[in-house]
C-alpha cells in the first residue's frame, strides 16, 4: 500500500510529496535570492536533493532546457581557463560560483506549470520589495547624516549608496531591474481585472522603483529602461511616451537628489563618475584580449595582472577612486578572463534564450495566460545585455541567481504551454 501523510484529515499520497517538495524548494531558492544568497543557495541545494530522490521514486526523468550546451560549454571553458592559467587556488571562487548556474536547470527540471512560475515571481517581487524599503530607510539616514554636517550630498553618496539586504549597491541595484520587470510585466499583462492584485502589485512596483532610483546606478537604470521599453511597446506602443516623460519630471524635480547623477551620464564629474574608469577598464580588456583570445588570463585574474596591461599612455598611479577588481563590463570581463570562446557561449545562450521566448510569444494566442512571464522574460533579458555592457551584473551571485531563475521559469512556461496545446 502506497504511503501517505496526513494534512487536515485528508490522505497526501507520498508520490504528491515527491512531485511537489522540488518545486517548492527550488521556487523557495529563486525567491530569496532577493533576501539572502545564504538561504538561496541552501534551498537550491535541497531542491537537488528532492529531484534526484522523486527521479529515483518515480522515476521521473530530468529536464534540460534549449541553453544547456551553451551553459555546458561556458562551464567547461571556465575550467579549461583554470587549469591553463596556473593560478588554481585563487581561482577557484569561480568554480565554486558554477554552482549558482546549477540554478536554470532546478528550476526547469523541479517546476511544472504557470502557477507555479506566478508563486515564485510574487515570492521575488515580494522580496524585493522589502529589501527595498530597508533600502530607503537607509537613503533617509544617509541623506540626514550628510545635511546634518553640511556636506555635499551627491560626493557623500555615490561612493556609499544604499544596498537594501545586500551588501553592495550594485547587487542591490540589479535585483531591483529584475523584479521591477517583473512586477511590470505582471501589471501590464495578467492582473488587468484583478484590483486588489493590482494595488498589492503597484505598491510594490512603486517601492522597488523608488529603491532603484534611489541607489543611482545609471547601467541598471538603463537595463530597467530598455526592459520598460520592450514591456510598454509590447501592451500599447504609445506607453512608450512615459518613459521619457517620467525621466523629465525625475530630472526637473530632482527627486532623491537625482539631477546631477543624470547629467553624470553625458557630462561626468571628475573623479566622482565613472565614466573615464570605465573607459580605462575597456582599454584594458582589449589588451588581455589580445594577449589571451582563446583561454584568457584566467578566472580571478583580472584584478591580480592589472597593472601588466596597463596602456603606456595612461597616467600613473591611477585614481584610488577606480575600481579595478573587475572589468565593469559582462563582454570584456569573461572575453579576457576566461577567452573568446567563453564569451561567444554567453552570448549564445542570452541570444538563444531570446530567441525561444520571443518564438514562444509568435506562437501563443493573444489572450493565453503564459504570454506575460514570457514578456518579462524577454524584458529582464534586454535588461541585463545593456546593463552588462557598464557591469558586471552576472558576476553577482544574487542578480545571476534572479536571472537564471528567470530563464528556468521562462522554459518551464513554454514546456507548459507545449503539452496543453498537444
Amino acid at each position: 500500500m502506497e504511503a501517505a501523510a496526513i494534512q487536515g484529515g485528508a490522505r497526501i499520497p507520498a508520490t504528491d510529496w515527491l512531485e511537489q517538495a522540488p518545486a517548492f524548494l527550488a521556487g523557495s531558492s529563486a525567491a530569496t535570492a532577493m533576501v539572502s544568497i545564504a538561504a538561496s543557495q541552501i534551498l537550491l541545494g535541497l531542491a537537488i536533493v528532492a529531484i534526484f530522490i522523486r527521479s529515483m521514486v518515480t522515476r521521473t526523468p530530468l529536464r534540460w532546457p534549449r541553453i544547456t550546451a551553451p551553459l555546458a560549454l561556458f562551464a567547461v571553458w571556465t575550467v579549461l581557463s583554470l587549469a591553463a592559467s596556473g593560478h588554481v587556488r585563487e581561482g577557484w571562487p569561480q568554480i565554486r560560483k558554477l554552482y549558482v548556474y546549477l540554478t536554470v536547470f532546478v528550476l526547469y527540471s523541479a517546476v511544472r506549470n504557470l502557477r507555479q512560475v506566478r508563486w515564485i515571481a510574487f515570492g521575488s517581487i515580494a522580496g524585493a520589495t522589502l529589501s527595498a524599503a530597508w533600502g530607503l530607510e537607509q537613503f533617509a539616514r544617509k541623506y540626514a547624516a550628510a545635511k546634518a554636517v553640511h556636506q555635499d550630498f551627491y560626493t557623500a553618496y555615490v561612493g556609499s549608496r544604499i544596498t537594501g539586504f545586500m551588501g553592495h549597491w550594485m547587487t542591490f541595484s540589479g535585483e531591483m531591474m529584475i523584479a521591477l520587470l517583473l512586477a511590470g510585466s505582471l501589471l501590464l499583462f495578467a492582473f488587468s481585472q484583478e484590483r486588489r492584485a493590482v494595488a498589492a502589485l503597484l505598491v510594490a512596483a512603486v517601492l522597488i522603483g523608488c529603491g532603484l532610483v534611489a541607489a543611482e546606478t545609471r547601467s541598471m537604470w538603463g537595463g530597467a529602461a530598455a526592459g520598460g521599453l520592450y514591456l510598454l511597446w509590447s501592451r500599447k506602443r504609445w506607453l512608450v511616451a512615459l518613459i521619457p516623460m517620467l525621466l523629465a519630471v525625475l530630472y526637473i524635480g530632482n527627486a532623491f537628489g537625482l539631477r546631477e547623477r543624470m547629467a553624470s551620464i553625458v557630462a561626468p564629474r571628475g573623479d566622482v563618475d565613472s565614466n573615464a574608469h570605465r573607459a580605462l577598464l575597456r582599454r584594458v580588456g582589449r589588451q588581455m584580449i589580445q594577449a589571451h583570445p582563446l583561454l584568457g588570463v584566467g578566472p580571478e585574474q583580472v584584478a591580480r595582472q592589472f597593472d601588466a596591461y596597463l596602456p603606456a599612455d595612461v597616467p600613473r598611479p591611477i585614481p584610488s577612486s577606480y575600481y579595478i577588481g573587475h572589468l565593469h563590463n559582462i563582454y570584456y570581463h569573461y572575453a579576457a578572463e576566461r577567452g573568446l570562446p567563453a564569451l561567444a557561449a554567453l552570448l549564445w545562450m542570452l541570444g538563444l534564450a531570446l530567441y525561444d521566448f520571443l518564438a514562444g510569444l509568435r506562437r501563443m494566442p493573444a489572450g493565453a495566460p503564459a504570454r506575460w512571464f514570457l514578456h518579462a522574460a524577454v524584458a529582464v533579458i534586454f535588461a541585463v545585455m545593456l546593463a552588462g555592457f557598464f557591469e558586471l551584473n552576472l558576476g553577482d551571485s544574487e542578480v545571476l541567481a534572479g536571472f537564471l531563475a528567470t530563464l528556468g521559469c521562462g522554459y518551464v512556461v513554454l514546456a507548459d504551454a507545449a503539452s496543453t496545446a498537444s
